[in-house]
């Protein structure tokens, strides 16, 4: 199996994750959304310090690059608030739709932190997206659509983390990113959680244990994706997610989106794979 094939079965792994992790967190029920969060970030600082201290690495980075690091974990953390946020209070393929979002900011920001001219393909394909992003929001101005609204904001937030990741580059090890972003978030999280603690029965207790395991793999496995292949050949299959949400939600909660909603899937996955195609007719030549 070449790298690109390996590649594509990370990622695909990846995306089952993610939407394995947005189930649970359903699952979790009436738990704070700041309480999810905390646990789904504890495990991962557990499991990417594991990694640190087997590879003998610095657990906080370089000097250098603690600004940038900050940044993503403070990025991060708003947006991990706000997918959680949507995740209980939408159908579950709704919010990892509006969750993926997120790439048509990294080009936003990659303009504006990185100086990287978007292609031709991509400022279209942005507007096409928040054209899908409307069809899944279905704007009605009221409190109904506060949910929605909110997952577009945690995929502004993702979109600058992202962001942060790709400035980082080879600065950093991948572990390393990981820790600190879910060190910094836990810290930040646990004073916000004591104000609303809410005691855990066993059972929600397992699944935020879950959650956190299923999160660091999907996390991990995307990381190990990226460096097996370039991004413009394999993003597209991140895309799954969606389908991996939809399937969840409606076996376990007989969930099934809307015509609007399925409209707004079509824009943003036909917006991505426009620029994939893109992509690869621009690297053959």
């Amino acid at each position: 199996m070449n790298n690109k094939s390996k590649a594509i079965l990370y990622m695909l792994f990846s995306s089952f994750c993610f939407a394995l992790m947005g189930a649970l967190v359903k699952l979790a029920g009436d738990v704070p959304t700041i309480e999810k969060t905390f646990f789904r970030n504890l495990i991962s600082t557990f499991v990417a310090g594991f990694l640190v201290i087997k590879n003998k690495k610095n657990f906080f980075g370089k000097r250098e690059n603690q600004k940038h690091l900050i940044l993503r974990s403070i990025l991060g953390t708003i947006g991990m608030i706000g997918y959680f946020y949507t995740i209980d209070n939408m159908l579950l393929s709704d919010s990892a739709m509006l969750n993926k979002l997120n790439p048509f900011f990294v080009t936003l920001f990659a303009l504006w932190f990185l100086k990287e001219k978007p292609s031709r393909i991509q400022i279209p394909s942005l507007i096409v997206a928040f054209i899908g992003a409307l069809f899944i929001i279905k704007p009605q101005f009221n409190i109904e659509a506060f949910p929605a609204f909110v997952g577009v904001i945690s995929a502004v937030f993702a979109g600058g983390a992202y962001t942060m990741v790709r400035l980082l580059g080879d600065k950093e090890e991948f572990y390393t990113i990981v820790f600190y972003f879910s060190f910094v978030s836990s810290c930040i999280m646990f004073p916000l959680m004591m104000i609303n603690f809410k005691p855990l029965s066993l059972h929600q207790f397992f699944i935020l244990m879950m959650t956190g395991i299923v999160a660091s793999l999907a996390q991990f496995s995307l990381t190990l994706a990226y460096k097996l292949a370039p991004a413009g050949e394999i993003s597209i299959y991140n895309y799954t997610n969606v389908i991996f949400s939809g399937l969840l939600g409606f076996m376990l909660w007989s969930e099934l989106p809307d015509a609007f909603s399925f409209i707004g899937y079509t824009l943003i996955i036909g917006s991505g794979f426009a620029i994939f195609l893109y992509n690869a007719k621009q690297k053959n030549g």
